[in-house]
């Protein structure tokens, strides 16, 4: 279990993460929220590349600054560099080296990871050559090659279609069978079906945290789906928080979050989408 207890990180005039506490174990923790909510810094934490201000982060005992911690860890930053004349598979040789295996048994955990994750025949094509899903892809090649116990992945499909997106969710959930998984994103679809936790942090702050049909209960009763005319739209976007806007013709529909219960309005079940723009839609 990786425990994190009251963990704080504060820059001189600002406070990035604040009493932040939760456990994981085993399984997929999708971390959601907007620029500037404190994800990047609380992944960096976990990682051990920026040191808490207070507060602690141990997984079995071990804390981020000890070898061990280190060696059971494997990361995905956002922006990762790839050394672009490289192979593929020359690429993932030297990373596990760097990681710590030997010659022979690099090059046999290369070949393990190009097939997880779709590579091998393109193990002998230069990354420049590949589309940013094939390169995500490597991405969370080299972050598991060294067989992580703790997988953080910092907005990993960011640049992938709709098709890539579906592989990564596969390998996903393919990885999380016996390991923690923490995963960030904007792109609530591509974790809403394989995500044992969702973790909503806002202004530094963890606001949410539990499994999806628990959270989501919080808007009940509050999502609402109504037919306007289009000279009525001005005053229903001035008295509610409007999150979905479909144009039919002679109607606009719209979804809306509100508090109260609106007349003329048919309720519908809330998703995750909702709960994201309920914490930060316009």
């Amino acid at each position: 279990m990786l425990i994190i207890q009251d963990l704080t990180k504060k820059y001189k005039n600002k406070i990035a993460v604040n009493k932040v506490s939760f456990n994981m174990e085993n399984g997929v923790y999708a971390l959601l929220g907007s620029n500037g909510s404190g994800k990047t810094t609380l992944m960096n934490m976990i990682c051990g590349i920026l040191k808490a201000t207070e507060g602690s982060i141990k997984y079995n005992n071990l804390e981020t600054w000890q070898e061990e911690y280190r060696e059971l860890l494997g990361y995905l930053p956002q922006d990762f560099g790839y050394y672009e004349d490289f192979k593929a598979e020359e690429f993932l040789e030297y990373m596990a080296i760097i990681k710590g295996y030997t010659k022979n048994v690099a090059k046999q955990k290369t070949r393990e990871m190009l097939k997880l994750v779709n590579l091998e025949q393109y193990a002998k094509k230069k990354i420049k050559t590949f589309s940013g899903g094939m390169k995500r892809r490597v991405g969370i090649a080299q972050a598991i090659i060294n067989n992580p116990k703790i997988l953080v992945l910092d907005e990993p499909t960011v640049g992938l279609d709709p098709k890539e997106r579906v592989k990564f969710r596969n390998i996903i959930s393919k990885l999380s069978i016996d390991r923690i998984v923490l995963l960030s994103t904007h792109i609530v679809s591509d974790i809403e079906d394989i995500a044992n936790n969702i973790i909503i942090m806002k202004d530094g702050q963890i606001m949410e945290n539990g499994k999806l049909e628990n959270i989501i209960k919080k808007l009940e009763n509050k999502i609402f789906e109504i037919k306007v005319k289009q000279q009525e739209i001005e005053k229903i976007y001035k008295d509610y928080k409007v999150i979905n806007f479909k144009n039919e013709g002679n109607e606009i529909t719209l979804k809306i979050i509100s508090d109260e219960i609106l007349q003329n309005a048919k309720m519908i079940e809330p998703n995750l989408e909702d709960l994201y723009l309920y914490y930060f839609g316009e």
